[in-house]
């Protein structure tokens, strides 16, 4: 209860409590009906029925039934999907209680085929959302994709630049990207090493998805890295039968300007489709120099026949981002110029070094503030994308989906390093004159080239209570790590580009998952789902000599799942889980350690259950989860053989929460959608590591330990609400409120070193008419933290021991105060 009190006054919290538990036992009529097939007259089974304008959904059974509560007024409008058949819908009549639906077989086979093994369904015993793309596109004025997730239940994101354009970030349930499995159209999107997912190298890709599944906890199996946080699963447009065309601009507070051009041939010949997209998104960022030149482009084309169709995507981003990565000294941040001063000297020498870095530090402003001033710090990445797609369906019970795919990524980031040892990039040292000269400033670029290959493959069987998923996948990833000197004050015996470190590395992930849906009866779905998958790394780090020389680790991982769902009756479920999952360790993680001291790979169960309830006017669901980690990988201060701090295991830890989620339509045009996060992160046993000058030891630290310390960067209360008003037809203003709860830097628990609370509100403004010369204008506008609120939404910690006593370095990442964006879309 008092977690639950740490967000009262909130009206987040006030719009779920008062509409959570409201009298949901309304007396209904029933809606029954069958939906066959408008040829043959075969009942289809599987097929999705939903009411317009209300959260009323269900499944038909394997004789094609349905049947559902339902409240109405006035006639309502029936809208039925299934992937072998066209979209349909019909018109009930006030007073009418049994219905026939008769759907036409598709033309062509539905783009869905290509992304069903890797989803959760209705019947999937799991917590998942699901975005369609009109709630994208409302929110997409150039943002990165993380910030069009931020509504969705347990989801935190951030921005090195503070406005949400360059380099962001998402945590779900508190697990960092190298935890988030991330698929496009079924292929593992990930970097194969370090797990992250770059979402500056995507940019504007949000305007070429057409919905997005975030699955919490483990999930389904899917292809790829682990999913520990959760899983993102991202469809790109699907064909459009008519001819389009497309232009969008948005522009808003830094100079952040989007610009973007769509279009579409619809459906040629009754068979070819071609669609592209070109996008260029730039902005100044919040941060001092934090500014972003993106391009990105998206070309599908595509054969679409009865029984199979053949997709071909390629798509690009190229970013130019200025580094804001350092973040901002607590002691800077707080405006106390006592203890900026103090801060000075205790890293003059190391962080401050030439007189340009003490003028920057002290007459920037206290919240922009960007540590590197050098005129090219700049990170410089494209990365390319070909897909190919090939589905065929055997028959109505029957499809088969296969695709090819290849990445290209190369690039670099750019720094200026003053007084560098030469010993350190290999240089020999200068005798000039009397002079020894061991040392220069220098610019150096550090190199990534990678390529990452493979194929995927699945099969969907479904007949009468029975369905059946079989899918694997074989990929490889080959990158080139080397770094150069591109100039330096003194050259010693290299010349310029000269490679000073260079290092392959090389990656094999075979994968093979199978799942079943079995319908007991006409209330019972029992769920099963098995993935076998293997990992072969080979890369440069240490023997057990402590020489430096290729390297080779392989994992095995073996990951069930187990469910079931219970339909209590017409308009309510509840479902449970039990899943094992496990994630190979990060290349920082491997490369550190001679092979003795190797960290182990993270072993996590997942139990899960909730129940949902689904009516005319408003939707309810809670899930609660318990996540026990074996061998989680966290920093405990520990240096590593090479004298570096990375992450390292931990014997026990858990996340424990309850997440509820509340859509209410209040009038026909006045609706709250709202989702609230309330959970425990906790460490059982951990010991701090900290360095320390009193200890005369080798790598001399002290040893703390802590008993059921928090996990960082999990707060305890997570909630997002909207409230939707339409005053009058196509015209939308929202209410927006995002509330973040304490997140500790470190895993100590230790309140010196935490991102206090956040409460946003934002408002969204959209505007659809149609005229004669345009099918389509929309106007959107937006403005973001309202209230003007100044807070970190991201941080780092660093503590040590000095003659005795502790010091602790806090660094932030400030978010954007009140800031805007507008945008105008024309569709031809």
């Amino acid at each position: 209860m008092t977690k639950f009190k740490s967000c009262a006054g909130k009206f987040i919290c006030i719009g779920l409590v008062i509409g959570f538990f409201p009298a949901v036992s309304f007396s209904q009529d029933k809606l029954s009906g069958r939906v066959v097939n408008a040829i043959s007259g075969e009942k289809i089974q599987g097929a999705s029925v939903a009411i317009e304008n209300s959260f009323v959904k269900t499944i038909t059974d394997v004789n094609g039934n349905f049947s559902f509560p339902l409240q109405q007024k006035e006639n309502t409008v029936v809208h039925v999907t299934h992937i072998s058949y066209r979209d349909t819908s019909i018109v009930v009549k006030q007073g009418e209680h049994s219905i026939e639906i008769r759907m036409l077989p598709g033309t062509i086979l539905a783009d869905e085929v290509n992304i069903v093994a890797t989803r959760a369904g209705d019947q999937s015993a799991m917590a998942f959302t699901n975005l369609k793309k009109e709630e994208i596109e409302k929110q997409n004025l150039g943002q990165d994709l993380p910030y069009l997730l931020n509504l969705t239940p347990s989801v935190v994101v951030t921005s090195d630049a503070g406005a949400g354009v360059g380099y962001t970030g998402i945590r779900i349930r508190g697990s960092d990207a190298t935890r988030v499995n991330v698929t496009i159209n079924g292929i593992p999107v990930n970097d194969a090493e370090g797990l992250l997912v770059y979402w500056v190298d995507l940019p504007d890709f949000a305007s070429s998805v057409d919905n997005i599944q975030i699955q919490r906890g483990i999930g389904t199996s899917t292809n790829g890295a682990g999913a520990f946080g959760g899983s993102v699963n991202i469809q790109t447009s699907k064909l459009s039968t008519e001819p389009f065309a497309l232009m969008n601009s948005s522009y808003g507070s830094f100079r952040t300007m989007k610009n973007t051009v769509q279009f579409g041939t619809g459906l040629l010949n009754t068979k070819f489709a071609l669609e592209g997209r070109l996008s260029k998104i730039t902005s100044d960022g919040y941060i001092d120099r934090a500014t972003s030149d993106l391009k990105s482009f998206y070309l599908s084309g595509g054969y679409y026949g009865k029984k199979s169709s053949l997709r071909l995507i390629v798509f690009s981003g190229k970013e130019k981002t200025y580094q804001a990565w350092y973040g901002v000294p607590q002691e800077k941040l707080n405006g106390n110029p006592d203890s900026l001063l103090n801060h000075y000297y205790n890293n003059l020498g190391y962080l401050y070094v030439t007189p340009k870095d003490s003028v920057n530090l002290f007459n920037a402003n206290n919240r922009t503030y960007n540590y590197y001033s050098y005129n090219n710090q700049t990170d410089n990445y494209q990365q390319d994308y070909y897909q190919l797609h090939y589905s065929y369906e055997l028959n109505s019970n029957f499809n088969l989906n296969t695709a090819l795919h290849y990445t290209k990524g190369k690039g670099y980031y750019e720094e200026y390093k003053p007084q560098q040892n030469f010993s350190d990039y290999h240089l020999d040292t200068l005798f000039i004159g009397s002079d020894t000269i061991a040392s220069t400033d220098l610019i150096r670029q550090r190199w990534l080239d990678n390529d990452f290959y493979g194929f995927t493959f699945s099969g969907n069987y479904e007949k009468n209570a029975l369905q059946i998923t079989v899918g694997g996948a074989a990929n490889r990833y080959m990158g080139r790590h080397y770094d150069e000197i591109i100039w330096a004050k003194y050259a010693s015996n290299k010349g310029i580009n000269d490679v000073y470190r260079d290092n392959d590395a090389t990656k094999d992930d075979v994968n093979f998952f199978a799942k079943t849906n079995y319908k007991m009866n006409a209330s019972l779905n029992l769920f099963g789902d098995i993935q076998f998958r293997t990992v072969q790394y080979s890369f440069l780090g240490l023997d057990d000599a402590f020489n430096h020389a290729q390297q080779q680790v392989e994992v095995n991982f073996f990951n069930p799942k187990v469910g079931l769902n219970y339909r209590l009756n017409a308009s309510s479920r509840i479902y449970g889980s039990v899943a094992i999952g496990h994630k190979e360790p990060v290349r920082e993680d491997y490369t550190g350690f001679v092979a003795l001291n190797r960290p182990k790979p993270e072993e996590m169960t997942d139990v899960e259950t909730g129940y949902s309830l689904a009516q005319n006017k408003f939707r309810a669901a809670v899930n609660f989860y318990y996540m026990t980690y074996k061998n989680q990988l966290v920093l405990t201060g520990r240096i590593n053989d090479v004298g570096e701090y990375p992450r390292q295991n931990v014997d026990q830890s858990r996340r424990a929460g309850m997440e509820i989620e509340f859509d209410w339509n209040i009038l026909k045009n006045l609706k709250l959608t709202s989702n609230l996060t309330i959970s425990e992160n906790k460490i059982e046993s951990l010991s701090e590591y900290v360095d320390s000058s009193d200890d005369v030891a080798y790598y001399p630290q002290a040893v703390v330990t802590h008993k059921n310390t928090d996990i960082s960067f999990s707060p305890d209360v997570i909630g997002a609400a909207v409230i939707a008003y339409s005053p009058i037809k196509n015209f939308t203003l929202e209410l927006v409120s995002k509330y973040v709860g304490k997140q500790f830097l470190d895993n100590t628990s230790n309140k010196n070193r935490m991102l206090d609370a956040y409460y946003l509100n934002d408002v969204r403004l959209n505007y659809r008419i149609a005229t004669k010369l345009f099918k389509e204008v929309s106007l959107k506008f937006a403005v973001y933290n309202l209230l003007d609120k100044k807070y970190q939404s991201n941080g780092y910690s660093y503590s040590y021991y000095y003659d005795g006593m502790l010091y602790t370095q806090n660094y932030y990442y400030p978010q954007a105060g009140r800031n805007w964006l507008a945008g105008v879309s024309i569709k031809f």
